[in-house]
């Protein structure tokens, strides 16, 4: 009987769609269907038990009620917007119910596609979609994620990261391969999610049979309606309330706090696993170690703390715990995470939340194209959905370490979107090129940072992407098929000019990776410091990294023939080794944009002095823009292109070393970390002014930086310098594209 319900409510919907020349046809579909109820219309073979026993959960879930309601607004209207609070069922039921409603359709307007903003949840949405779809993962239910691709032609439902799916229209601009996109987790309002909604507006003018589902929270819901017009809105309402406390006063120590919290949580003896929000990703590795440290001194009794990490910005998991390991006690999880991972929380066993009510987030500033930390409460809404993560169960505690006063007069309604705190010249990049498509306009929900856009317009323009009108230029159309910041796609470009390419994507790739050494354990600074020592390349970090790679490389080789563990050989040398397999697919993806683009991949030679000088040469023509130099000779950097001073990395090769380079080119420039600049190398004066473009260093700020490159300019040979004088240059912008122009000032792709 429980088949037989679901299968007629679900063939029921049918009744809903628009009347085509085909209706007799489904009418057909639908009563073969009925007749053989235990056949899965998606694959055609018979349902396992295990699909009945999930359709039971399924059935609880607060969202199932409001099924008809949604499948009639999706008949009904182009653009759906469903509200609901975390936990309701909302992210995995409707993209099945979608593709049942495309199912009857035969899907003549093509599959469907479910955005997520992180990683971990496309995946995990996929796998469990699959599992109660019953289907196998990778045919009719599949995913697509950075530098993993897990979908073939037959897959009609597939699970995509925002920034993917953007991607994806540089390829085909009107998605006309999906009948309906759902865009999901919109309330973080991550830059990729923004863009695709405002693209959408006009996709879905040109395509009126294709359909938008929006979800939200039901603190956004209201303004998506005004935004979209008169859509409908379908609210989903929990069944429990979770039991919420409140502290009397602000936490002066609120990380302390929340971990003395914990402990309490657990000598009470009472079940049940805990999730932490905690103010940042350091946190989240702070309190993991203090966890596993303390977890020893714990009253076996009660069984073991287990933490769990979860981070999400971060591609895959990093830290490892002893989840995996056999125990005869209680285990109980703790899962750490930040004010943005409660989309990474799936664990159906939490019975209690802390929640420290602050947030340690990166705001991007343009004038020192760095980002500073601001530290600040988080949004209201991002309160009230950690509340109620503990939706699913009638039990269970929030602990806020925060007063309600202070929730109500100091938390913001909705968090900032990320389109006003980050830097846009990737965005920027990629418009210009559906501009070229047509759809360069885009109706944002909220305005960009006008300040964040002039300066990636201008960047843009010093990196050659744009041409004299402002247009994306033959070598931007080039730099956006790279899935990484412009600056490192033009040094790719500049790559095949010196004669470095093997090695420039080796570089890409681990700049790219999250960051490939540990912090070690306390009481192993000098073996690891002894450890790296091994890798470290006297021209700079990012040479380094290219020792790092090869050495990783081949370390698996090695493991391959001799049977010994990669893993193992990473935490010997304090590696990580999820970093290092993520550099390992990016480099993969890099080889082969290389290849379908037709650019020359030149033979490795790392090593040559040839070779150190083209791989400078090559990160020159993209990263002119982040030149410092040692005003001191003590390691005190000053910006080139601002006053902002800043120290060493300690992770650089030379932080407390004797021979500090006077101008270094870098990769990163964080106030975030005490004012620090990370993965540099050494270069010259004159090998800058013979890369770098002449009206960016005209336009640069009074220095002495700039009065000493001004005599390099001087005292360059006529072959390198410009024999018209600094004043043509400055008023003549197309100096870097004359012919006279000798080739290093300039990459030029054939």
């Amino acid at each position: 009987m429980d088949c037989l319900s679901f299968s007629s409510e679900k063939l029921c919907s049918s009744e809903l769609f628009d009347s085509t020349d085909g209706e007799e046809m489904e009418e057909e579909r639908i009563g073969s269907c009925a007749e053989d109820l235990e056949i899965n219309p998606f694959d055609r073979l018979p349902f396992s038990s295990r699909y009945y026993k999930l359709l039971k959960e399924r059935e609880e879930l607060p969202i199932w009620q409001m099924k008809y309601a949604f499948m009639e607004s999706l008949h009904h209207h182009q653009i759906v917007v469903v509200s609901g609070d975390a936990k309701t069922g909302k992210s995995s039921q409707v993209p099945q119910w979608c593709a049942e409603y495309s199912l009857a359709a035969r899907f003549q307007h093509g599959a469907i596609v479910c955005t997520q903003t992180c990683k971990h949840a496309a995946v995990w949405l996929a796998l469990r979609v699959a599992d109660e779809m019953d289907v196998n993962i990778g045919h009719e239910v599949g995913y697509v994620v950075p530098y993993d691709n897990c979908c073939n032609n037959e897959t009609i439902l597939r699970f995509s990261t925002d920034e993917m799916l953007q991607r994806e229209m540089m390829s085909s601009p009107l998605l006309n391969s999906y009948g309906i996109i759902i865009v999901d987790c919109v309330l973080e309002r991550t830059v990729a999610t923004d863009v695709l909604l405002g693209l959408l507006k006009d996709v879905l003018i040109l395509r009126p049979k294709l359909k938008l589902i929006v979800i939200t929270s039901p603190q956004l819901s209201s303004k998506l309606q005004a935004y979209y017009g008169s859509v409908p809105l379908v609210i989903v309402e929990r069944k429990y309330r979770t039991e919420v406390v409140y502290t009397s006063g602000i936490q002066k120590d609120y990380f302390l706090s929340a971990l003395r919290l914990l402990f309490e949580i657990h000598n009470s003896k009472r079940r049940g696993d805990v999730v932490i929000f905690l103010a940042c990703e350091q946190e989240i590795g702070n309190a993991f170690w203090i966890i596993q440290q303390e977890g020893h001194n714990l009253n076996p009794d009660l069984g073991e703390l287990v933490p769990i990490p979860l981070f999400p910005n971060e591609q895959e998991r990093i830290l490892k715990s002893n989840e995996e390991k056999p125990c005869k006690n209680y285990r109980r999880k703790v899962l750490l995470t930040t004010s943005l991972g409660e989309s990474l929380v799936w664990s159906k066993t939490v019975s209690f939340v802390i929640d420290i009510g602050i947030q340690r987030r990166k705001v991007y500033n343009p004038r020192i194209r760095a980002d500073a930390v601001v530290i600040q409460p988080i949004s209201r809404s991002q309160a009230e959905m950690h509340q109620k993560i503990l939706g699913t169960s009638s039990s269970g505690k929030c602990f806020c370490l925060y007063p309600e006063e202070f929730m109500e007069k100091e938390m913001k309604p909705l968090p900032p979107p990320k389109i006003q705190e980050s830097n846009l010249i990737s965005m920027v990049l990629f418009l210009k090129r559906m501009d070229i498509a047509g759809l360069g306009h885009c109706d944002f929900i909220d305005r960009p940072d006008p300040e964040s856009l002039m300066q990636a317009l201008e960047d843009l323009d010093y990196l050659a992407a744009l041409d004299n009108d402002g247009n994306l230029s033959e070598f931007g159309i080039i730099m956006s098929e790279f899935p990484v910041d412009p600056q490192l796609s033009k040094s790719i470009l500049a790559s095949c000019e010196f004669d470095c390419v093997e090695e420039m994507l080796t570089i890409a790739a681990m700049v790219t990776a999250p960051g490939c050494f540990v912090n070690p354990p306390q009481g192993t600074e000098e073996t690891a410091v002894t450890c790296r020592q091994k890798f470290l390349h006297p021209a700079g970090d990012h040479f380094t990294l290219i020792n790092v790679y090869k050495a990783y490389k081949e370390a698996s080789t090695n493991a391959i023939s001799q049977y010994y563990d990669i893993e193992k050989w990473c935490q010997d040398y304090f590696l990580n080794c999820s970093a290092l397999r993520i550099a390992e697919a990016i480099r993969t993806e890099l080889v082969d944009i290389m290849r379908r683009i037709e650019l020359p991949i030149s033979a490795p030679n790392f090593g040559l002095n040839e070779s150190v000088l083209g791989i400078k040469k090559a990160l020159l023509s993209g990263y002119f823009m982040q030149i410092a130099r040692d005003v001191d000779g003590s390691g005190n950097y000053l910006m080139l292109a601002h006053k902002q001073v800043a120290q060493l990395h300690p992770l650089s090769i030379y932080y407390n070393s004797s021979r500090i380079p006077e101008w270094v080119v870098f990769h990163e420039f964080s106030i975030a970390e005490n004012n620090s600049i990370k993965i540099i190398s050494a270069i010259s004066p004159d090998l800058f002014m013979k890369l770098a473009p002449q009206y960016y260093f005209s336009n640069l700020p009074p220095s002495e930086s700039k009065a000493i490159l001004q005599e390099v300019i001087n005292h360059l040979s006529p072959i390198s310098a410009i024999d018209e004088g600094q004043n043509n240059i400055i008023e003549d912008r197309e100096f870097e594209k004359c012919p006279e122009t000798p080739a290093e000032q300039r990459c030029s792709i054939q």
